[in-house]
């Protein structure tokens, strides 16, 4: 194994005392996971509440739904390009004030979509919350890590992953209820509120963590910025214009992917974590999270067409239909969360991307006629199996990489999740220009297929060395 994956580069500052690695005593060990339940769930609602809203959003701007979509694309370009260049600058700072500091911009930017009056603005604003969005998600594993003692990281992760299914499964009904009484705006200025409390219980509740001191590389930052923000452009360039002008972006975005590696990969602590991905254990689980979600955004992107476009569901009932997923999600979370502190997470995920696989598998055979019940279970397998998978294998992401490095591994985290959504709705996309929506059970049996590929590269991992599992890491070198 790399040297610089077990010990700090000579000159940072020295690793956390064990007594930070055994989380924080109760009852402030609960007010701070409440603190990261609150701002996670923010950020999550506001990804499903503005969807929802664009229809109603671009009639009140007067914009077409075209120009609409950017309302969403901006606040998913703003926190693609700035996970791990944030989760970096966390480990300079302290996780903390990272954290605190996206969660006072995301409550501004919030502030700021309320009080827009033009697509530009609104635009702007969703950006802004972006940035702050990505300050939170960037150093939310590494603050968890610290809040939970080592023997319980499980649970505390599992609680994240429930806490996002929730908030993933309410989006839709809360945006529809608050509609329903109000000016779309409310969607957004509720944030505010929420979020000053929030801020409030952070400031005394989250734990102080070491600050690495290292300087903070701009060059990496910006190879990052152009190599993931082309990415997503280059996937909405191809779903909407195109294969030459997405091909061009992507192309693009794969040289300034060559030159970011070629500046980071032998690095002790880069910004693009390589020191990390080299432990066979968390390149695999990274590799098994890119597959997973790739498999699961190819269902998330032709499951509506395929209920409205194939089976005539109207876009009320798709929503319904949609919510099993991730209520079956929340169901699993807590349970494959103990079972990860006890069991290894290459073989919870191999079984959880295997019933994903069967789930989808059977999507994919439903014909015209389906019942809602025949689609409701169907949906909950896959749920089932998404929730198994999940928890243990981003617990074993977390907990296998050195305590100084835990932004690092957070990062890396959220990044393969946004690069298995993208390749994911790329696939779809590919598929519907080539054959339109009503190929979306192809599209689901092609998640079926990439599911399976999932749960065979999960159960190589009961063959990698063990993790480091950073009870001794903890110390620090001797």
């Amino acid at each position: 194994m790399d040297p610089s994956a077990t010990s700090p580069p000579p000159g940072d500052a020295a690793p956390p005392p064990r007594a930070a690695h055994e989380g924080l005593p109760t009852p402030r060990r609960y007010w701070s996971a409440l603190t990261i339940w609150l701002a996670l769930s923010m950020a999550v609602l506001d990804g499903a509440i503005a969807n929802v809203a664009l229809p109603t959003i671009g009639r009140d701007l007067g914009v077409s739904a075209a120009g609409s979509v950017w309302i969403v694309n901006g606040y998913q370009l703003a926190v693609t390009v700035a996970l791990l260049p944030l989760s970096a600058l966390g480990e300079k700072l302290g996780y903390r004030r990272v954290y605190m500091a996206g969660l006072a911009v995301f409550t501004l930017g919030s502030l700021a979509c309320a009080l827009s009056h033009s697509l530009a603005q609104l635009t702007l604003a969703r950006a802004v919350q972006g940035l702050g969005g990505a300050g939170v998600m960037s150093v939310n594993a590494a603050l968890v890590r610290y809040t939970y003692p080592h023997s319980r990281l499980g649970r505390g992760i599992a609680s994240n992953a429930l806490v996002i299914s929730l908030a993933s499964a309410i989006g839709p009904t809360a945006a529809s209820a608050i509609l329903s009484q109000g000016a779309w705006q409310w969607l957004f200025a509720i944030n505010v509120p929420v979020g000053v409390i929030t801020l409030a219980i952070a400031a005394r509740a989250l734990p102080r963590t070491p600050a690495s001191g290292r300087p903070f590389d701009w060059i990496s930052a910006g190879l990052n910025a152009l190599t993931f923000g082309l990415l997503i452009l280059g996937a909405e360039s191809l779903a909407r214009e195109g294969l030459k002008p997405g091909l061009f972006k992507l192309a693009l975005a794969g040289v300034a992917g060559l030159l970011l590696a070629r500046r980071e990969l032998f690095r002790p602590a880069p910004l693009v974590p390589f020191d990390l991905m080299r432990i066979p254990i968390v390149g695999l689980s990274i590799a098994t999270s890119v597959v997973s979600f790739a498999a699961q955004a190819l269902a998330f992107v032709a499951l509506p067409f395929y209920f409205q476009e194939v089976m005539g569901r109207s876009a009320v009932a798709t929503g319904l239909l949609m919510t099993p997923w991730p209520l079956a999600v929340a169901c699993a979370a807590p349970i494959a969360g103990r079972l990860a502190d006890r069991h290894p997470a290459g073989l919870l995920g191999g079984i959880g991307l295997g019933l994903l696989a069967v789930g989808l598998a059977l999507l994919a055979t439903l014909h015209a006629g389906a019942t809602n019940t025949q689609i409701i279970w169907r949906m909950a397998v896959c749920g089932l199996g998404f929730g198994v998978f999940q928890s243990p294998n981003n617990r074993t992401i977390v907990g296998s990489t050195p305590m100084w490095r835990s932004g690092a591994a957070g990062g890396l985290l959220s990044t393969a999740r946004v690069l298995g959504q993208t390749s994911g709705a790329l696939a779809c996309a590919v598929i519907f220009h080539i054959a339109g929506p009503r190929a979306a059970g192809g599209a689901m049996a092609l998640g079926a297929g990439v599911a399976g590929l999932a749960a065979g590269v999960s159960l190589l991992r009961l063959r990698a060395p063990p993790a480091l599992d950073a009870a001794p890491q903890a110390r620090g070198p001797a």
